[in-house]
């Protein structure tokens, strides 16, 4: 991660895996509507795919005030400020989520890029809660990054990224695809997809029923 004089934050992994995502989303999102993107980070992909649908409002968000003067400085840089809102405070884990009027009534997808693996199970359990409450029937919630099946990794290099992410923090870790899956057991919303992805990542997709 570097940043630059104008509090921009760039993360090198959103530029390697942005054109891989947003080739993906061009077949998944809708024409319009607002998408909200959980846990956004630098902002990066927030303008990158602001500026790839411009028919969409994208909304980012994050909890990190680092992360948010970031989103806005990008926001900024890519001069589009007459057209994406400022980042919202929104951090997944803290039920109910406070979403302005227009988001709320807008929403049409959310999109989370490479945040289960790095937060506590309870913020998959939120998100997919908070996604059910809140998108409209066959709405979609597309989540990105790396993933376990069947309490299996799927590379070394995903076992060995795991091992790290556990000694950092005993609550983060790769989840598992099942494991999500029977989250959703009672929940109004299916998986309708499951895309391998570069660098040994997938894309889940799960739309609102």
């Amino acid at each position: 991660m570097t940043q630059g004089s104008d509090q921009r934050l760039i993360f090198p992994a959103t530029e390697r895996n942005r054109a891989a995502i947003g080739a993906l989303l061009d077949t998944l999102l809708p024409d319009r509507g607002v998408v909200l993107e959980l846990a956004s980070g630098s902002g990066e992909h927030a303008v990158t795919f602001q500026q790839r649908f411009p028919g969409l409002l994208w909304q980012a968000s994050d909890p990190n005030p680092d992360h948010r003067a970031s989103i806005n400085a990008w926001i900024r840089h890519a001069g589009l400020d007459d057209v994406m809102p400022a980042a919202l405070d929104l951090d997944v884990q803290e039920r109910p989520w406070r979403l302005p009027g227009p988001v709320a009534d807008g929403l049409a997808a959310m999109v989370c890029i490479n945040l289960l693996h790095i937060s506590p199970a309870a913020c998959s359990e939120a998100l997919l809660l908070e996604a059910c409450e809140r998108l409209p029937d066959d709405g979609l919630l597309i989540i990105y990054g790396p993933f376990r099946r069947d309490g299996q990794h799927t590379s070394a290099s995903n076992a060995a990224f795991d091992v790290s992410l556990r000694q950092r923090n005993p609550l983060w870790g790769l989840r598992d695809l099942q494991w999500i899956d029977s989250l959703l057991g009672p929940l109004p919303m299916d998986t309708i997809g499951c895309h391998e992805m570069p660098a040994n990542n997938n894309t889940l997709v799960l739309k609102r029923s």
